[in-house]
């Protein structure tokens, strides 16, 4: 069993910087993808930026250059550096590791 608990969203102007922090409780092995999917009001589900196997990583299109996924093995934690925002990045943030969904939270870029 893993538990993904995420923080860092909250409320940013355009062009500010956030830090999204996943950490996995439970037996976590590198092996398998980890990563962060989001979802915008009235949109899809989108991948956003993933470690993939093996131990590289993937990002959407929208968000190359701007955002970068880093991980602590230590800690069972990855995290997703948020720079440059814009308001299309508003969204709810969830981390996913194999099967197992965070609760989510919440990025709102607005002036």
């Amino acid at each position: 069993q893993v538990q993904l608990v995420e923080s860092g969203g909250g409320l940013v102007q355009p062009g500010g910087s956030l830090r999204l922090s996943c950490a996995a409780r439970g037996s976590v092995f590198t092996m398998y993808s980890m990563g962060w999917y989001r979802q915008a009001p009235g949109k899809r589900q989108e991948l956003v930026a993933m470690f993939t196997v093996p131990s590289s990583t993937t990002y959407a299109d929208s968000v190359k250059g701007r955002f970068l996924i880093s991980r602590n093995n230590a800690n069972n934690t990855v995290y997703l550096q948020m720079n440059s925002l814009k308001s299309e990045d508003t969204a709810v943030c969830y981390c996913s590791y194999r099967w197992y969904w965070g609760q989510g939270t919440q990025v709102i870029v607005s002036s």
